[in-house]
C-alpha cells in the first residue's frame, strides 16, 4: 500500500515536470533540462544583424535617456557627461563581449557557465542571487512602464488624473502606498507584457528589430520636437563644467563608472543571449560596435530635450521623459496634436520599457530557475514566475524613497563585478577557453567541475575577496558615513571588484592547481564537435570517455584536461 501511495505522489509530481532529455536518471534531472542543455545547431538563429537590433532597442530606454544627468548634476558639462559615456560604454561592451564569448562558443547558458568556475553546487548561489535581484528589477522597471502606460491613457481620458492622488474617484486607501490610477496603469502594462513571455529565447529576436525601429523613430521625433517647441536647444549646450582640479577628474571617472555599473547585470546576462548565435563572431562585432553607439546616441537625445525643456518651462532641467510628457498635457488649453504626440511617444517608450524588461530581466530570471529547479521549471515558466513575484512584491513600496532604492539597485553591480570576474578569469586565464561540458552537467565525484563537496572555495574565495575591496564604499552609497578613501575606491566599484577578483581566482588556481585546464588556449571546434547531442553519454561515462569524446581524434588534448 505504501508503494502504491508513494508511486501515486510521483505520478502526480510528473505531471508538472519539463520537457528534457528520455534516458537520464532523477540525479542526472537536477542538471540538465531542454533548456539548460547546449543549444543544438537547429536553435542557433540569432545572427548579426539580430544582436544589432538587440542592443539599439535596449539602449532605448528611460534609464538611458537619463544616463547624463546625474553627471552633468555632478558639475560635467554636456559633451564631458557625453564624453563618459562613450567611454563607459565602450568598456562595458568589451566585458560583455568577454562573457558572451564563453556562451557562443559552447552555447551554453549563464548558470552553466558558473558551474566551471564556482562549482556544481557552488553555483547555485550566484544563479540565485541574479534570480532574485532579476525579479526585484522586473517590477521596478514594471512600475516605470506603469508610467508610460498613464500618459497613454491620459492623453486620451483627461479624467484620468481623478483616480489618482487626491482625485474624486480614486478607490484605494492611504495604507496601500498606491492609488487607483497609477495602479490600473501598472496592472495594464504587467498584464500587456505577459504574451510576450511565452516565446523561445530563439524567436524572442524579432520583438527586438520591431523594437529597434519603432523606438528610435519615436525618440528622434521627441529629438525635433522639443526642439522647435523651445525655438533651440537650450542652455544646457552652452554652459561648461561648474568644477575643476581633482573634482572634475573624480566626476569623469564617477560618470564613466557609473555607465559600466548601469551595465553590470547585463554583462553577466549576455551569456543567455549569445548562446543562441550562429558562430562566436556573430556576437562579436555586433555587440562591440552597437552598445556605445547606441547608448550614446540616446544619451545625446536626452541632454538635448532636458535641455531645451528649461526653455519651454521656464525652470530646471527636466531629466526624466516621462515628467516631461506629463508636463505637456498638463499646459493650459492643451491641443488635440499634441495629445496624439504624447500617446504615440508614451506608446513607444512603453515598448522600449516591455524589451528592456524582457531582456534584462524576465529571461535572465528565467533561465536561472531552469538552474534551481531544472526538473519542474523551464525559461517559460520561470518568466512567468519572475513577473508573478514582480507584481506581488509592490513595487511601489520600494519607489516609495526613489533615490535611495535606485541607487542601491545600481550599487548592487558591486557583487556582479566579482561574479563576472571569477567567470572570466576560470575561463580565459586558468583553462583558457577549454570546457568538458558534458562534464557541467554531471555530479560524479570524480567529475573535474565537482571540487570539493561540489563547490570551488577558490571561486568563492575570489568572490569576496572582490566584494570586500568595495564594501565600505558601498555602505556609503546607501546613506552611511564612510571615510572619503573609500568612496574614492568605491568611484572604481566595478573595476575593483572586476579586477580583484579575477586576480585573486587566477593565484589560487596557480598556487592549487584545478582539473580540466589547457597549458595553449583550446576551445573545442563547435562545428566538429556535436556538444548539443544526447548527454546520457556524458553524463553517466567516465572522465576517459568524456575527454575520447571530446578530442575526437582531432587535437591533442593537454595533461591537464586529462
Amino acid at each position: 500500500m505504501e508503494k502504491i501511495k508513494e508511486f501515486s505522489i510521483v505520478r502526480f509530481f510528473n505531471k508538472f515536470a519539463v520537457d528534457s532529455e528520455p534516458g537520464l536518471t532523477n540525479a542526472q534531472l537536477m542538471f540538465a533540462n531542454e533548456d539548460l542543455k547546449p543549444v543544438e545547431p537547429e536553435r542557433r538563429l540569432w545572427k548579426s544583424r539580430n544582436f544589432v537590433a538587440f542592443w539599439i532597442s535596449d539602449s532605448f530606454n528611460i534609464n538611458t535617456w537619463m544616463i547624463s544627468s546625474s553627471n552633468i548634476l555632478d558639475g560635467l558639462s554636456w559633451w564631458q557627461s557625453w564624453i563618459c559615456v562613450w567611454v563607459g560604454y565602450s568598456i562595458a561592451a568589451c566585458f560583455v563581449c568577454l562573457t558572451g564569448r564563453i556562451a557562443a562558443k559552447y552555447h551554453i547558458s549563464f548558470p552553466v557557465v558558473c558551474r566551471s568556475s564556482f562549482g556544481i553546487w557552488g553555483s547555485l548561489w550566484p544563479v540565485l542571487n541574479r534570480a532574485a535581484m532579476a525579479c526585484v528589477w522586473y517590477g521596478v522597471q514594471g512600475w516605470i512602464g506603469g508610467t508610460c502606460v498613464y500618459l497613454m491613457i491620459r492623453s486620451i481620458w483627461p479624467s484620468w488624473d481623478s483616480y489618482g492622488p487626491g482625485g474624486r474617484n480614486n478607490t484605494m486607501p492611504a495604507s496601500s502606498g498606491t492609488n487607483t490610477r497609477d495602479f490600473v496603469s501598472f496592472f495594464l502594462f504587467w498584464l500587456g507584457s505577459l504574451p510576450f513571455l511565452w516565446p523561445p529565447v530563439q524567436k524572442i529576436r524579432h520583438l527586438f528589430t520591431v523594437k529597434s525601429f519603432i523606438v528610435p523613430t519615436a525618440g528622434l521625433a521627441f529629438f525635433i520636437w522639443a526642439i522647435v517647441r523651445a525655438n533651440g536647444i537650450g542652455p544646457i549646450v552652452h554652459q561648461g563644467a561648474t568644477v575643476g582640479g581633482s573634482t572634475l577628474a573624480w566626476a569623469i571617472v564617477k560618470g564613466i563608472m557609473s555607465a559600466i555599473a548601469n551595465f553590470a547585470a547585463l554583462i553577466v546576462n549576455d551569456p543567455d543571449f549569445a548562446r543562441f548565435a550562429r558562430k562566436p563572431r556573430d556576437a562579436l562585432w555586433s555587440q562591440l560596435i552597437t552598445i556605445p553607439v547606441g547608448f550614446a546616441v540616446t544619451s545625446f537625445i536626452g541632454i538635448i530635450v532636458s535641455s531645451s525643456s528649461t526653455v519651454i518651462f521656464k525652470g530646471d532641467p527636466i531629466w526624466s521623459p516621462l515628467t516631461l510628457l506629463q508636463m505637456f498635457l498638463h499646459e493650459e488649453n492643451v491641443s488635440g496634436a499634441t495629445r496624439f504626440g504624447v500617446f504615440v511617444i508614451a506608446a513607444a517608450f512603453t515598448l522600449a520599457q516591455l524589451g528592456t524588461n524582457i531582456a534584462a530581466n524576465s529571461i535572465s530570471a528565467g533561465t536561472d530557475m531552469t538552474a534551481l529547479f531544472p526538473r519542474f521549471i523551464n525559461i517559460r515558466r520561470g518568466s512567468y514566475i519572475c513577473a508573478i513575484v514582480g507584481i506581488a512584491m509592490c513595487p511601489w513600496h520600494l519607489l516609495a524613497d526613489n533615490n535611495s532604492f535606485t541607487t542601491y539597485l545600481s550599487a548592487y553591480s558591486v557583487f556582479l563585478s566579482s561574479i563576472a570576474g571569477v567567470m572570466c578569469s576560470d575561463y580565459y586565464l586558468v583553462r583558457k577557453g577549454y570546457l568538458q561540458t558534458r562534464d557541467l552537467y554531471s555530479a560524479l565525484k570524480s567529475g573535474p567541475y565537482y571540487y570539493h563537496w561540489g563547490i570551488s572555495w577558490r571561486a568563492y574565495a575570489s568572490y569576496i575577496a572582490g566584494i570586500c575591496i568595495n564594501v565600505v564604499g558601498f555602505a556609503g552609497a546607501v546613506g552611511a558615513t564612510v571615510p572619503v578613501g573609500a568612496t574614492y575606491v568605491y568611484n572604481l566599484n566595478f573595476f575593483g571588484g572586476f579586477i580583484v577578483s579575477t586576480a585573486v581566482y587566477y593565484l589560487l588556481c596557480r598556487l592549487w592547481p584545478i582539473p580540466a585546464c589547457s597549458d595553449t588556449w583550446l576551445e573545442v571546434d563547435d562545428d566538429s564537435d556535436d556538444r548539443s547531442g544526447s548527454l546520457v553519454y556524458g553524463l553517466e561515462g567516465s572522465d576517459a570517455e568524456v575527454v575520447e569524446e571530446y578530442d575526437g581524434g582531432k587535437a591533442d588534448l593537454p595533461k591537464a584536461a586529462v
